[in-house]
């Protein structure tokens, strides 16, 4: 059965960081895009960083560059993404999402058709 499962939210003070971890299951990920997308109170859902399975491309939201930084490991069908340099702006739920293969990996939501439950990360004094 296809799953997504995100963890490694939590609170964290301004200039912390955290390391997100997607786990999947389910499908041959190697064909996929996995791409980590954000919602903030009140905020439509952004996309922050996704990541190409097959040859490790990457992309990033210009907000979040030189601070996060997306990696996989492909032997366990894990996606991580360690955030550094904390601003409270990056609270929201953070998701992964399964989207196709381009030449470069995309950061808007409609290639991706199946999506985690979410993990909050809350930035915070």
């Amino acid at each position: 059965q296809l799953q997504l499962v995100e963890s490694g939210g939590g609170l964290v003070q301004p200039g912390g960081s955290l390391r997100l971890s997607c786990a999947a299951s389910g499908f041959t990920l190697d064909y996929y895009a996995i791409g980590w997308f954000r919602q903030a109170p009140g905020k439509e859902r952004e996309g922050v960083s996704c990541i190409n399975m097959s040859d490790n491309s990457t992309n990033y939201a210009d907000s979040v560059k030189g601070r996060f930084t997306i990696s996989r490991d492909a032997a366990t069908a894990t996606v991580y993404l360690q955030m550094n340099s904390l601003k409270p702006d990056d609270t929201g739920v953070y998701y992964c999402g399964r989207g196709q293969q381009y030449r470069r990996c995309v950061l808007w939501g409609a290639p991706y058709d199946y999506w985690g439950q979410g993990t909050q990360v809350t930035v915070s004094s």
